[in-house]
C-alpha cells in the first residue's frame, strides 16, 4: 500500500525572536520611541498606557494589545496616574496573514493571557538577560539549557497569533470555546503554577508575587486552587513546604535548623509552628514517630 504524506500548511511562522519583555513601569515612565524592520506587539497586563503608532495616538487599558508593523515609528508613556505592567514582544514573521494585525488594537481573553504568561515563563528559563530592561537589544541564552523552552516560545507565540486571528475574523466576532477546552486550559495553568511553586520551596511567596510571575489575576488564581484543593494557594504552598520538610526529615541528611533554612523559613521556631499546624506534631515528634514505625516488626 502506497502512502502519501501531506505537508501541513502554516499560516503563521515565527522565524526569530528579537526581544521579550515584561515591564513594571512607574506612573511617569516615558519611552521616546523607535522604529525597526520587524514586528512588535505591546499588551497591557495592568494599568493604562498612551501609545503613538505612526501618526496616530491611542490610550490602551488592561487587556488591550497593539501590533506595530515593521518600520512603523512607535513610542509610549504612562499616563501619570496608573503605573502600567506591559508585555512587549518583538519578532520576525513574513507570513502574509500578518497584514491582518496592521493598524489594529485587539482585546485579549483568558486563553491569550495564559499564552502570554507561558511565553514569559519560558523566556525566563531560556534567557539570562533580564526581561525588564526597556533598552535591551539582544537576548542572551542561559548557560543551562532548558529542553524545549525556545521551541515552546515559538509555538505559544504562533498559537497566540492564530487565536487572535480566528477570533476576530469569525463572523460572530468570537470563537465559541467548548467547556472541555476551557477545562484543559485551566488544568494547564494549574499545572504550570504547581511547577512554579515546586521550584520555589526555598522561598517565602506572597499571592501578589505568584500573580505577577505567572501573569494571572488573584481571583482566577484562588479559584483554581480552591476548585482543585479546597484551599487557597498560600495554604497549598505551605503544605508543599511541610511535605518537603517531612521528606528531608526522613532522608536524615539535615538537622531541623538546616531543613528550616533550606526551605526559606525565617527561624526554626516559625518552621516548627508551621510544621505542627499542618501535621499535628513538632518536627521532633514526627521524626520519632517515623523512627518507631520503621523499627516495628514486619516494617521495611
Amino acid at each position: 500500500m502506497d502512502y502519501k504524506s501531506i505537508t501541513l500548511r502554516q499560516d503563521f511562522i515565527i522565524s526569530n525572536i528579537v526581544t521579550i519583555h515584561y515591564f513594571e513601569y512607574m506612573s511617569d515612565f516615558f519611552f521616546e520611541g523607535e522604529s525597526h524592520d520587524f514586528w512588535e506587539f505591546l499588551c497591557v497586563d495592568k494599568g493604562e498606557v498612551d501609545v503613538r503608532a505612526g501618526d496616530r495616538n491611542f490610550s490602551l487599558k488592561k487587556g488591550e494589545i497593539i501590533f506595530h508593523k515593521p518600520n512603523e515609528f512607535h513610542n509610549l508613556k504612562a499616563n501619570g496616574v496608573i503605573a502600567p505592567n506591559l508585555v512587549v514582544i518583538a519578532f520576525e514573521c513574513s507570513s502574509p496573514k500578518m497584514k491582518f494585525f496592521r493598524n489594529r488594537i485587539l482585546t485579549i481573553g483568558e486563553i491569550e493571557r495564559n499564552l502570554l504568561a507561558s511565553i514569559i515563563i519560558e523566556a525566563r528559563s531560556a534567557f539570562s538577560t533580564p526581561l525588564d530592561d526597556p533598552y535591551l537589544t539582544e537576548m542572551k541564552r542561559t548557560s543551562r539549557y532548558h529542553a524545549g523552552s525556545e521551541q515552546l516560545i515559538r509555538l505559544y507565540l504562533e498559537q497566540l497569533m492564530i487565536q487572535l486571528y480566528r477570533r476576530y475574523t469569525n463572523l460572530n466576532g468570537i470563537i465559541p470555546i467548548a467547556k472541555s477546552t476551557k477545562h484543559k486550559n485551566d488544568t494547564d495553568v494549574y499545572n504550570r503554577i504547581i511547577d512554579y511553586l515546586e521550584a520555589r520551596l526555598d522561598t517565602q511567596l506572597t499571592i501578589e508575587q505568584i500573580c505577577k510571575d505567572n501573569i494571572i489575576g488573584r481571583t482566577q488564581l484562588q479559584k483554581l486552587f480552591r476548585d482543585n484543593n479546597n484551599c487557597g494557594v498560600i495554604d497549598y504552598f505551605t503544605k508543599m513546604k511541610i511535605d518537603a520538610a517531612k521528606q528531608l526529615i526522613r532522608d536524615k541528611h539535615l538537622n531541623f535548623t538546616q531543613i528550616s533554612d533550606k526551605l526559606g523559613y525565617t527561624s526554626i521556631h516559625y518552621f516548627s509552628r508551621q510544621f505542627k499546624k499542618i501535621t499535628g506534631m513538632t518536627p521532633s515528634e514526627y521524626s520519632y514517630s517515623i523512627k518507631v514505625l520503621s523499627e516495628q516488626p514486619g516494617k521495611q
